[in-house]
């Protein structure tokens, strides 16, 4: 669990000269760090050992860093943060790593400094998918009563509307991908291909337009996320 000093960490990374340089900087910041080298090593060690943020590399030998991250997503008995470190850096890989369930994105190379805030944030944001509400700047979603709110204002949503809305509220500041809505909300069931595009439709008209500026936000060929300011969540 995370202490007052520092988060545990899970750093799957082949490259022995990048897990020395984290393990270097995050253990003088604090954290207490676990490794593999390998990915069956690291699923296995995630599987196992609760840890706040597991950063994982994309290539790695015996089970790549996709495999490892969609074994997570489908055998976790919780949802743990995952951080996805990759030399590749193309809207297609990252649809793809976000596709298969990882919560951020970091290409090499990489500052530290940045390294160690995106593991704070995500391990916060962890923390706030625990409670029923989710505040978000101006943007409330109770979870247990089903009901959201935006600046105070009771927002009529539809049942679809408020799943989406929950979605991306808990995901935030991260980008939900299309494939990812469509899997959340209707599962293998077969749809209409036009039907998330007339939900999310359907919910702009509800939380956006009576108001100033959108919180909607189309991230173009990648999905939907928040247009929030982080500096306002609260825990």
């Amino acid at each position: 669990m995370t202490t007052s000093k520092g988060l545990h960490i899970l750093l799957i990374e082949d490259e022995t000269s990048i897990a020395k340089n984290i393990a270097q900087y995050m253990e003088h910041k604090g954290h207490v760090l676990d490794f593999a080298v390998r990915g069956d090593q690291g699923l296995e060690l995630a599987l196992n050992t609760y840890y706040d943020v597991v950063i994982l590399d994309l290539n790695l030998p015996h089970l790549d860093g996709l495999s490892v991250c969609q074994a997570l997503r489908e055998k976790a008995d919780r949802h743990i943060p995952i951080l996805m470190l990759t030399a590749r850096d193309s809207i297609e890989d990252k649809v793809s790593g976000f596709n298969k369930g990882t919560d951020d994105y970091l290409t090499k190379p990489f500052s530290l400094q940045e390294l160690e805030v995106r593991c704070f944030a995500l391990s916060k944001r962890h923390l706030l998918q625990t409670h029923d509400k989710l505040e978000l700047g101006p943007l409330v979603v109770d979870r247990r009563g089903k009901t959201a709110s935006r600046e105070g204002e009771p927002l009529a949503l539809s049942s679809m509307g408020f799943k989406i809305l929950t979605i991306l509220a808990e995901a935030h500041p991260q980008i939900v991908s299309r494939s990812q809505l469509t899997q959340q909300l209707w599962g293998d069931a077969p749809t209409e291909s036009d039907a998330l595009r007339s939900h999310i439709y359907q919910l702009r008209a509800v939380v956006d337009k009576p108001f100033d500026t959108p919180l909607i936000k189309t991230v173009f060929g990648a999905g939907f996320s928040l247009a929030i300011d982080d500096s306002n969540k609260k825990l």
